[in-house]
């Protein structure tokens, strides 16, 4: 009879130290248990740069089809028309010098988890006008123009791309504008619709 209490005690030491043993997920003669859950993730570096309408009165749309575009609607190197949006500069000289039509627009960057917390933008036209390269020409400038003089060509070269801005925070918006200015040349082709195509580059150093 010792001997089979002995047994029965051990037996139940065993059982106690192997419900023991999972006590974090389930448990007998208990109220509380604690099971864990481990949560993994790979966090990746992200970045945007988008455009957007300026604020200013008038400013143009800055649609987003598949591409950013923006229309100036008719313009004349004489300053006749008035855009359908934006502002316009009439020629300092009429018929001689050229007219300039523009608008205020936003570039806001965006980046998380980058090794750096600023970065710089560029841009460049990468498609010039088609057919109307020797009248028209992308202009910009960095703030407001109170002149023509103030819109300067926006490069036509990747390797030398203009400059947008430097020591960007993420999420703040920049108001830049941008434009062509319309030279006062006659001849074949010199009238009709075209396209030019900027590109624009984010680096976060």
């Amino acid at each position: 009879m010792r001997r089979q209490t002995q047994f029965l005690i051990a037996a139940l030491i065993l059982i106690s130290s192997v419900s023991t043993a999972h006590a974090a997920t389930s448990a007998v003669n208990a109220s509380t248990v604690s099971p864990t859950l481990q949560v993994s993730v790979t966090v990746q570096k992200a970045i945007a740069l988008t455009l957007s309408q300026g604020a200013g009165a008038g400013a143009c749309t800055v649609t987003t089809a598949s591409d950013y575009s923006i229309s100036f609607g008719n313009v004349d190197a004489l300053g006749i028309n008035t855009p359908i949006c934006g502002s316009k500069f009439d020629p300092t000289t009429p018929g001689v010098s050229p007219s300039a039509y523009y608008t205020d627009y936003k570039v806001t960057p965006m980046f998380t988890n980058q090794s750096s917390t600023t970065a710089t933008v560029t841009a460049y036209v990468s498609a010039n006008f088609a057919t109307l390269s020797s009248i028209l020409s992308v202009v910009q400038a960095s703030s407001a123009p109170a002149n023509i003089g103030a819109l300067s060509a926006m490069s036509t070269s990747s390797g030398t791309p203009t400059s947008i801005g430097t020591s960007l925070a993420s999420g703040t918006a920049l108001t830049r504008y941008i434009g062509v200015t319309v030279q006062p040349t006659n001849g074949a082709t010199v009238s009709g619709s075209d396209t030019a195509t900027i590109t624009y580059t984010m680096t976060v150093p």
